[in-house]
């Protein structure tokens, strides 16, 4: 605002005639492209400021992205962990009974299952009747069954999601139709 007042006191004074000197108005014209030459200046500073640091702030974001996939597994690593802990010594056991080896596995599946639920991998698994749902089902074969054709007959294989995304659809066969 100041710069715009200066410009227009300064084309005003080159409107109105000398009175005594012819080299007025030229010196007004100097100062005018001095005050002209220093805005600029002053503008592709402002630029350059600008451009710097939206350059930074674009190389910090790649950064931030890169580090996010780098360590995007950690929490889900840091949960199995535990389980790998539990298999180790399940197997260093040097007498181990059946009793002791079904408890063990029972108790490292609990584990697993806690680190699924934990870093939200959720199962798939469709109970007998449930209507296909190709988002989330393969059916693997049609088999006659005394219910609704496409309707699960049998699952073969949980399916996963991890979160809302289908990691592995549930392996199904499907009753045909009559």
């Amino acid at each position: 605002m100041q710069d715009q007042d200066k410009y227009a006191e300064q084309a005003a004074s080159i409107d109105q005639p000398a009175a005594t000197d012819a080299a007025a108005p030229a010196q007004t014209l100097e100062e005018q492209l001095a005050a002209s030459q220093q805005l600029v200046q002053e503008l592709q500073d402002s630029f350059l400021r600008a451009k710097a640091e939206v350059e930074n702030f674009r190389r910090r974001a790649q950064e931030d992205v890169t580090r996010a996939h780098k360590f995007a597994i950690e929490g889900f690593a840091e949960a199995l962990v535990p389980v790998k802990d539990s298999l180790e010594m399940a197997l260093q056991v040097e007498t181990p009974s059946i009793e002791s080896l079904k408890e063990g596995v029972e108790m490292t599946l609990k584990q697993l299952s806690a680190a699924f639920e934990k870093n939200r991998l959720l199962e798939i698994k469709p109970q007998q009747g449930d209507k296909l749902d190709p988002m989330k089902h393969q059916a693997i074969s049609m088999v006659p069954a005394d219910q609704e054709a496409n309707t699960i007959v049998s699952t073969l294989q949980k399916g996963y999601l991890i979160a809302d995304r289908l990691l592995r659809p549930a392996l199904v066969t499907v009753a045909q139709e009559k």
